[in-house]
């Protein structure tokens, strides 16, 4: 008869303990209060437990849904916000501190683990200037992304031993070796692998100060996991994908046990076939509750006493060649995969009849536990191996949505998986599909090469059902897209539209902008406030300008855009920025027989009449001026209606002149 033994430290530990604990005596006084019980992001990783709060009233929100919040409870609204046991960034914690001071019907309850709480506080003291502050983990995990927040100048995360190496090695002369160096890890890290990291950072840094900040209850869940593993036939790990310590209890019993299953309830525990005279161990995650373990516990004894009878009939089932099976994953390597049949032969799928993606990884593809078809390739009954073909299965069942694609015009996806001659190849649910390379989009000038391990949408162009070959196109979806967007486009385009487009190219009379997809055109009249040559004066292909539309003529499918505005209008910039009386500085552009034309702002040029260029007669302004010129003059009169300026340079010697005569007079 086959024995089932718990791990005495299995399900909630300390820290998730306190923090439901927060949370289920703040429901109970929410009955008498009012108060609504909010937590941010999920309090554990457990659907059960998540299902059986929400049912109680807990509401759980995210970070996007805070200042919504924080509205509700300035406006007088009863709000208690629980902390989970990951903690959360600092920015954060604070920013809900200084509300709860603030707002009375707010109240902030902090669920954060004292053993989290002990590594950020390790995280803020050992950062900072002259330091740098090391935490194995994974980054993306609640719990790393709140202590990282707590740091203060260089602080990095690694999730094994082989990122600590690279990093140590490229650094540890350009940077590190001047610096004071602190390490640490998240809670429930796999303890080999801070192990290997230690050893690592010894052997580079002697002085680094360590910080063993594995939590004490999850280093012990893990060693005995490990051990009760390495004694059974079946270990079944309870938890949720999203728990990290969850997952870390799968991989230590994967590495000592033969059959691994991870589970989240007992529904999915139902599936476990249990051999006669087994031994079955089970551990569960921190975010396990009691109620689900030993619902799992209940349905492994309900799998043990099942018909015998039935049992041994499925033990002894044949295999035929050409058989589709099913059968459950019992591991995965990077080679191949065995499944599990209910006979006494084991599957084996080979990587090449795993999948037809070359650069996938089958430990991506597949995990322990799953289920899966194949096709019966060979059967050895003195190796007790069934060689089976999952891509046959696949390529069979497939192969129908083809060809229904095909006569519907609807677009498929896949994964371009190799370049071949004349085209490529899409693998699409598991069927290889050829695009010409005059198909692909890809200009012939590059390499096909360039799309291999690209996601592409296709139509179906072509099937020859009695070779079961299929032909495909990327350019035919291209060209919908393009049409579909094309049509929005005219159908939402109106005057006074206003786009940033980049300039596509040039003509004598104006320039092309791609306002997204479409092409509109800015005439030279439009581009500068000034008569131009050429719109090369203005702008050049590649440019983004900001243009707005001026006309459309949908029948022949024309834009006529604006460019030059007010603000650009050269006579506005030079009445915003003179005066009737000022001083400008000028340069001479012209000279008439009658004066000097003067640029004063790059478009505005005024006169400078030969009487007011010196304070004697001058026979020709050539006499005092050239060309080029840049001179003081003063505005002598605006003329905004013909938007005409006159300028004086005699005015201002003949100012400097009674300057000059007065200074003695002052003097005495």
């Amino acid at each position: 008869m086959a024995q089932i033994r718990i791990a005495e430290n299995a399900g909630f530990c300390f820290g998730v303990r306190r923090a439901t604990g927060l949370l289920e005596k703040a429901l109970e006084e929410a009955v008498s209060t009012g108060a609504t019980v909010y937590t941010l992001g999920h309090i554990i990783h457990n659907h059960v437990y998540l299902r059986d709060v929400a049912g109680r009233g807990a509401v759980c929100i995210s970070y996007d849904e805070l200042d919504s919040l924080e509205k509700k409870a300035r406006s007088g609204e009863r709000i208690v916000l629980i902390i989970r046991a990951h903690g959360e960034k600092e920015s954060t914690v604070e920013r809900l501190r200084a509300l709860a001071r603030e707002c009375e019907s707010f109240t902030l309850l902090d669920g954060t683990c004292p053993y989290v709480e002990k590594v950020r506080r390790i995280a803020r003291e050992n950062s900072g200037e002259g330091k740098v502050f090391i935490l194995i983990g994974a980054a993306e995990h609640p719990e790393v992304e709140g202590i990282m927040s707590c740091t203060r100048g260089e602080g990095y995360v690694f999730r094994n031993e082989k990122e600590l190496c690279d990093f140590l090695e490229r650094e540890k002369d350009a940077k590190l070796g001047k610096l004071t160096i602190s390490m640490a890890a998240q809670t429930t890290q796999k303890l080999s692998v801070w192990k290997k990291c230690l050893e690592n950072l010894k052997k580079v840094y002697t002085n680094g100060l360590i910080f063993d900040t594995i939590c004490s209850v999850t280093e012990k869940r893990q060693t005995e996991a490990a051990r009760l593993a390495a004694e059974s036939d079946i270990t079944v790990v309870i938890g949720s994908e999203e728990s990290s310590n969850s997952r870390k209890l799968f991989e230590v019993t994967g590495e000592v046990c033969p059959r691994v299953y991870f589970v989240g309830d007992a529904k999915d525990a139902a599936r476990i076939k249990v051999p006669e005279n087994s031994i079955i161990s089970i551990t569960a995650g921190a975010s396990t509750p009691d109620s689900v373990i030993q619902e799992v516990y209940e349905k492994m004894k309900e799998q043990m006493t099942e018909n015998f009878a039935e049992m041994l009939e499925t033990s002894m089932k044949t295999l035929n060649t050409g058989d589709v099976v099913e059968g459950i994953v019992t591991s995965v390597s990077t080679g191949e995969i065995h499944v599990d049949l209910g006979t006494k032969t084991t599957g084996v799928i080979s990587y090449d009849k795993a999948t037809t993606d070359p650069q996938a990884k089958l430990e991506d593809l597949f995990k322990v536990g799953d289920v899966v078809k194949a096709k019966v390739v060979k059967v050895s009954d003195i190796d007790g191996i069934a060689t089976l073909d999952k891509t046959r299965v696949d390529s069979d069942k497939n192969w129908e949505k083809i060809v229904a694609a095909s006569e519907s015009g609807e677009i498929l996806e896949g994964k371009i998986v190799e370049a071949v001659k004349g085209g490529v190849i899409i693998n699409i649910s598991s069927v290889r599909v050829f695009i010409p390379a005059s198909l692909t989009g890809v200009p012939r000038d590059v390499e096909l090469q360039t799309i291999v391990g690209t996601t592409q949408k296709v139509k179906i162009i072509e099937i020859k059902a009695d070779r079961k070959k299929a032909y495909a196109s990327i350019r035919a979806v291209l060209r919908e897209e393009r049409r579909a967007k094309e049509e929005a486009f005219w159908a939402s385009i109106e005057e006074g539209q206003e786009f940033d487009g980049e300039v596509r190219s040039l003509t004598s009379y104006g320039a092309f902008v791609d306002l997204g997809g479409v092409d509109g055109m800015v005439h030279n009249t439009e581009l500068s406030w000034r008569h131009i040559k050429s719109p090369a004066e203005v702008v050049s292909v590649g440019d983004v300008i900001h243009v707005y539309v001026k006309d459309v003529d949908r029948d022949r499918k024309r834009i006529s855009l604006g460019y030059k505005t007010d603000a650009m209008n050269p006579w506005n910039i030079f009445t915003g920025k003179y005066a009737e009386g000022d001083i400008a500085e000028v340069k001479i552009v012209s000279l008439m027989p009658f004066g000097a034309f003067a640029e004063i702002v790059p478009g505005v040029d005024g006169l400078i009449h030969i009487s007011q260029i010196a304070d004697h007669k001058i026979t020709k302004p050539a006499d005092e001026l050239e060309i080029g010129q840049v001179v003081n003059a003063k505005i002598t009169a605006i003329d905004n209606e013909n938007h005409k300026v006159s300028l004086s340079i005699r005015a201002l010697i003949e100012a400097a002149a009674e300057e000059e005569e007065a200074a003695p007079a002052d003097a005495e």
